[in-house]
């Protein structure tokens, strides 16, 4: 997989241009993007996978799934430098049905189908305030490891972390707290 990021022009609701500078190409037509925060608040699935022509096939929480998920969708056999329309137009309902069926596997899903309240978009970006914060209340609420890692399994910013960056958010949350 390249190394090297590009500058992608993703396309938003069908017409809204937006420029991200740091999308992964990771096979050709198909690109692994951070969501910008501007960009679909409320949606906790920060990382797209795009087409070139900017439009989103599909999106996942972490960064690992979605590169996963890209792998999936080039190991297909569909030709994913042609044009949004002519892939469209070969894909019988059953066919993006099995697509997704496959995708699945990787823990993404069709583009918008992620909602939580609130404005989520720094998930899987967090700061020493944030440890300061899960560690006090984990703390307050006589939270042991295991505790602490299902809690931030499934709550803002931790569940948006690859597998080494929450474990080593973790790590710190843990020792922060005197959990063990």
């Amino acid at each position: 997989m390249p190394a090297e990021t590009t500058d992608y022009v993703m396309t938003v609701h069908g017409q809204h241009k937006h420029t991200v500078h740091d999308a992964l190409p990771v096979a050709p037509g198909l690109v692994v993007l951070r969501m910008p925060a501007t960009q679909s608040l409320n949606n906790p699935a920060r990382w797209r996978i795009g087409h070139h022509s900017g439009l989103a096939i599909a999106e996942a929480v972490t960064r690992e799934n979605a590169l996963k998920g890209a792998a999936i969708l080039a190991d297909t056999g569909i030709d994913w430098t042609r044009d949004a329309d002519t892939i469209k137009a070969s894909l019988s309902p059953k066919g993006t049905t099995d697509l997704f069926t496959k995708l699945s596997a990787a823990w993404c899903d069709e583009p918008g189908s992620n909602y939580m309240p609130g404005d989520v978009s720094s998930n899987g970006i967090y700061t020493d305030a944030d440890i300061e914060a899960a560690a006090q209340a984990a703390k307050e609420d006589g939270f042991n490891a295991l505790q602490i890692m299902i809690a931030m399994s499934h709550t803002i910013p931790w569940m948006g972390l690859d597998t080494a960056d929450f474990n080593q958010a973790h790590d710190r949350i843990v020792t922060a707290a005197g959990a063990e």
